[in-house]
């Protein structure tokens, strides 16, 4: 259990947390019961989101199947876009509108996800594209009402966007990567199956098992939710508190299960590696969408934002990206180095959670343990070495510490201030680890 004498009372800060938990079905063979859930929901007519790698999969057939076997009229949408844009999200919006939909149903990863959250959210109240995106890029203003039911399939296990009421994508324009967060966009109910995981190229496993690590790390090592200002109204309480109580139980379960499976989940996966990274990445998208994530995610959005000329194995994109999972973990180690001072039990306890040999560490060292173990198991699965390893050199250091800063809401839930000056230090200790 995390230490709770983290959670000091500050003056002006809130004395409350909220408890956001999603509906999830989880096992293998689940899938096969999404038309009958579709029906439960009131679906008639259905829009399917998915892109064109799933769709060539045997995921697709059962969720066609399992639909049309219960009388449901759908149609399938593939076009969503690997690390989504503005135009992706556009067009997604604009098949939504158009078909006249009373449901939704995303199957494939993180992109697909998101993406059918913001079509169902742009098909439902129409506005400018930027009046739901996060300030300061767009406006962030709130959700009018209820969406149309979304039932959430993931194939992948490391976004756990099924369980928040977030949607990430690029904004071409601006070379920057966004989002819009509500409540509201939360899918109905998320199936996760494992059984959809075993097509997954190694590389897209390893990256999908540090975004769960790093989800759950991040969240774990949040300022606490007692630092927040209370809010002048319930309504107004966001959706991330910062550390509480409630996500620390599953952010450290989460670690411990990705440090369990992953170098085995990567190379060798057995059934019981999968379920247990995929039921990881549902304690951590629970987590961190309660608790919140900090600095390595919004260094990540500057990361992939800005990315010019790298080409991942295992994703089937035409255009160079860095994929969100990769993004995220290249900062990770300098990062959690830096933040260490602010709650060292909990790096202390995050590193043992991974796999790493605690006895003897001085509690003062955590994050130096944490950020070791972080380089040994990605150096064990491929990962690229820093953000050397993903195109980026020091003469970029100023452009991606513009875009970061400017990432608000995720900078400000770390566990100690960040200045511009020292997030271009921890860009530069992250261009190579080894």
């Amino acid at each position: 259990m995390p230490d709770q004498s983290y959670f000091t009372m500050k003056e002006g800060g809130d004395r409350i947390f909220s408890v956001e938990a999603p509906k999830i079905k989880f096992g293998n063979g689940v899938l096969k019961e999404l038309g009958q859930d579709a029906e439960t929901l009131g679906m008639k007519r259905v829009a399917l989101f998915t892109d064109h790698r799933v769709a060539q999969q045997e995921s697709l057939t059962i969720a066609l199947d399992s639909l049309k076997k219960t009388g449901l009229d759908c149609e399938v949408y593939d076009e969503v876009e690997v690390e989504p844009t503005d135009r992706s999200f556009k067009a997604g919006s604009s098949f939504a509108s158009e078909g006249k939909f009373d449901g939704f149903v995303s199957l494939g990863g993180g992109s697909v996800m998101d993406t059918c959250k913001a079509s169902n959210l742009y098909s439902c109240y129409p506005t400018d594209f930027l009046d739901y995106v996060n300030a300061p890029i767009g406006r962030a203003i709130p959700v009018p009402g209820r969406l149309k039911p979304h039932i959430a399939c993931p194939t992948t296990f490391g976004t756990a966007s099924e369980c928040t009421g977030i949607a990430i994508f690029d904004l071409l324009e601006m070379e920057a990567k966004t989002g819009i967060v509500s409540p509201r966009i939360r899918p109905e109910l998320g199936l996760l199956d494992p059984l959809s995981l075993h097509t997954l190229h190694p590389m897209i496993r390893a990256a999908n098992a540090f975004d769960v690590f790093s989800h759950a790390c991040e969240s774990l090592t949040a300022r606490p939710f007692t630092h927040r200002q209370a809010p002048d109204h319930p309504a107004r309480r966001p959706l991330s508190q910062g550390a509480n109580p409630y996500s620390d139980i599953a952010c450290l379960e989460a670690i411990r299960l990705v440090g369990k499976n992953l170098i085995q989940g990567v190379h060798e996966p057995h059934n019981e590696n999968l379920e247990a990274l995929m039921f990881a990445g549902m304690l951590a998208g629970i987590g961190f969408g309660n608790a919140g994530c900090h600095l390595p995610h919004g260094m990540s959005y500057a990361v992939a934002g800005l990315c010019k000329d790298y080409h991942p194995d295992g994703w089937s994109s035409d255009h160079a990206l860095v994929p969100h999972g990769i993004s995220v973990i290249v900062n990770s180690p300098a990062v959690f180095r830096f933040t260490a001072d602010a709650c060292q039990e909990r790096h202390l306890q995050a590193a043992w959670a991974m796999g790493a040999e605690t006895s003897g560490v001085a509690i003062q060292d955590g994050g130096h343990l944490l950020a070791d173990r972080l380089i040994y198991l990605m150096k064990e699965t491929g990962i690229p070495n820093g953000l050397e390893g993903v195109g980026y050199g020091s003469e970029h250091l100023e452009d991606l510490t513009e875009r970061a800063y400017a990432q608000k809401r995720l900078i400000d839930n770390a566990p100690c201030p960040v200045s511009r000056d020292q997030m271009k230090g921890l860009f530069e200790s992250s261009l190579s680890y080894w």
